[in-house]
């Protein structure tokens, strides 16, 4: 199982821009998936997280400016991001929580290559 992220580039104080991230590989299904950031010398956060059935949690920072949503039939998750702010540029991860059968049901979490977002004051 893969996952692939995109969206992320260069954007103005106040902008927007939409994330991408999509599973692939193999026959799974997926759980919750969710988005986390890392800038420069920082740990990586938590920015929002959507479970199967549509439930979302936001990080303080973000909540109100960023939406999550999913396409289960596409196995894709989105992060809308508006009202972007120069404390936004960081590199977005996705994860998600893949369940797979292999002998038994088991469920692993993977993550994306991150995509970098970049907010210029």
């Amino acid at each position: 199982v893969q996952l692939q992220a995109s969206g992320g580039g260069l954007v103005q104080a106040g902008g927007s821009l939409r994330l991408s991230c999509v599973a692939s590989g193999g026959t799974f299904t997926v759980n919750t998936m969710g988005w986390y950031r890392q800038a420069p010398r920082k740990q990586r956060e938590l920015v929002a997280t959507i479970t199967l059935l549509g439930s979302t949690d936001y990080a303080d920072s973000v909540n109100g400016r960023f939406i999550i949503s999913r396409d289960n039939a596409k196995n894709t998750v989105y992060l809308q991001m508006d009202s972007l702010k120069p404390e936004d540029t960081a590199i977005y991860y996705c994860n998600a929580e893949i369940r797979q059968f292999n002998g038994r049901w088991a469920s692993t979490p993977y993550w994306g290559q991150g995509t970098l977002v970049t907010v210029s004051s």
